[in-house]
């Protein structure tokens, strides 16, 4: 064997203080269920061993069924604690492993590890019930019948009581010191060859231990013999404080082993309902609490990536229409919708873009898009759908939002004027060229939705509104005026400002006359 395994390095310091507590875990309730054991054998077992013979080797049975049962059963355990080291240092020393035979044997047995302590336990008491009655059957001296009851009971509610106890403890601090250490990268409760107890079988220990143990040992004190030399009650005050001690130490484990993940999800709740999508719980359960937390962290690792997505997806069609897509059908579909469409353009752009270095026209060029959405989307209502390179195409009233879009419409176009005196005023101090832009709006009945195929789609309008507020900025450069709404838009305004009627103009697509107007 190494020498690492016989003497603990400096390094394995770590280990050996999570697996000490371990080790000791099953004492205090070995002690519990002997204090017991040792009260009802004196005020019940003793009376009923009428001879001096029975009475010696009842004596002498208790020392050696102590010196040679107890060190096998604390020799086992320990020997079940130590195996678990090298699995441990498997752990620390490659964090990524989790296809070792070494680690997913301590993996296996460190979940099991209440189960071979309780078992140990349960040996050690219920041996006792064979042991103890033969030798006092060895004897020869008649024994009373009450004996093979009292017996039993005695020693059986003890084990109850220490192997519970001994359970709880064991799988308590094992969760919190030896499963982060072996699980740090693997879910505890996809570990095969387990067995997990669950919250149904936690309930009913708990019930036997803390309940029937200490209400079966009252009950069966009215057919014990009378000790002259103690009082009924006492021993009854003692099974009681017991028994409520016991159901309070019971509870306690229990509402750490399953309060804690309760809490921790109610806290990732409420935390995913507040848009927080960054939680992650680290904590590491064999039983139902682990597919629980495990799933909830897949369920968060998905909702952030849609998240994520979304946030994207906002980015390229703009926030408000993002979430009024989203609130639709996804799908291949749309809806014919009353709506006004917006085209803007920047005045020879392509000429800038042969005198400026790219990065600068890029720059100018964002900086100025990233004012228009802010007027256009934030303070107006509308949705940019696209953007055309030097200019964009931006819809008023889609999916019902704003309710007066053409209203909406002429007052965007007027922020974005006064926007681009502001905007100007700056780049002229950054030694750019000052921006001029073309608007044109029109209002009619269009189809908006998602148009494409199933593997790309796009969110757009389409009519012939979209063609003609095209056609309309493009009159911008005829008639000489940054603005120009239609007829049709002029109408649709619920309370018209002041405008300036143009000549008629006709445009690709178009019958008859257009008529334009430009806010004065």
């Amino acid at each position: 064997m190494p020498e690492e395994t016989n003497r603990p390095s400096a390094s394995s310091w770590p280990l050996y203080r999570a697996l000490i507590p371990v080790a000791c875990a099953p004492i205090l309730p070995q002690i519990l269920g002997s204090v017991f054991n040792i009260w009802y054998n004196v005020a019940v077992i003793g009376p009923l061993l009428n001879t001096a013979q029975l009475k010696e080797r009842f004596t002498a049975t208790v020392i050696v069924f102590n010196c040679a049962v107890y060190p096998v059963a604390i020799g086992l355990w320990l020997w079940l604690i130590c195996s678990l080291l090298p699995g441990m240092r498997e752990a620390r020393a490659r964090p990524a492993e989790t296809d070792s035979p070494l680690l997913d044997r301590a993996r296996r047995r460190v979940i099991n590890l209440p189960w071979w302590g309780a078992l140990l336990a349960g040996v050690s008491w219920l041996l006792c019930i064979p042991v103890f009655l033969g030798a006092l059957m060895a004897t020869g001296d008649p024994l009373d019948p009450t004996l093979f009851i009292h017996f039993p009971i005695s020693f059986i509610v003890s084990a109850l009581i220490s192997l519970t106890h001994s359970f709880f403890l064991i799988e308590m601090l094992s969760h919190r010191l030896l499963l982060p250490i072996l699980f740090r990268n693997s879910p505890a409760h996809e570990v095969p060859g387990t067995w997990k107890l669950t919250l149904r079988g936690r309930g009913l220990l708990w019930v036997i231990s803390a309940a029937i143990c200490p209400i079966s040992s009252l009950l069966l004190l009215s057919f014990a013999p009378k000790n002259p030399t103690m009082d009924p009650r006492w021993f009854a005050l003692f099974v009681g404080s017991v028994g409520i001690a016991f159901g309070i130490c019971t509870a306690l484990m229990i509402g750490r082993l399953v309060g804690e993940p309760i809490d921790l999800l109610s806290n990732a709740v409420r935390d995913v309902a507040a848009g927080r999508f960054d939680t992650q719980m680290s904590l590491q359960r064999p039983d139902e609490f682990g597919l629980l937390i495990s799933e909830f962290n897949r369920m968060i690792r998905e909702l952030r990536g849609k998240e994520q997505l979304r946030e994207t997806f906002g980015l390229h069609v703009g926030a408000q229409t993002a979430e009024r897509i989203l609130a639709h059908d996804p799908g291949l579909s749309g809806t014919e919708e009353v709506i006004t469409v917006m085209f803007c353009d920047i005045r020879n752009y392509t000429a800038r873009c042969a005198r400026q270095a790219p990065e600068r026209t890029v720059g100018l060029l964002n900086t100025f898009f990233g004012l228009m959405v802010q007027v256009v989307e934030e303070n107006n209502g509308g949705m940019i759908n696209q953007f055309t390179g030097d200019g964009f195409m931006a819809l008023f009233g889609a999916y019902g939002s704003p309710v007066h879009h053409a209203d909406a419409a002429l007052k965007a176009g007027r922020d974005m004027l006064a926007a681009l005196k502001d905007f100007n005023a700056g780049v002229q101090e950054a030694d750019f060229e000052p921006l001029a832009i073309g608007i044109g709006i029109h209002t009619g009945s269009a189809i908006v939705g998602s148009v494409g195929s199933p593997k790309r789609m796009t969110f757009t309008a389409v009519g012939s509104p979209v063609n003609i507020a095209a056609r309309v900025e493009a009159l911008t450069k005829v008639v000489g005026r940054p603005f120009v709404l239609t007829e049709a838009t002029r109408a649709a305004l619920t309370a018209p400002p002041p405008l300036e009627a143009l000549p008629s103009h006709t445009v690709k697509g178009v019958e008859e006359p257009l008529a334009i107007f430009a806010p004065v």
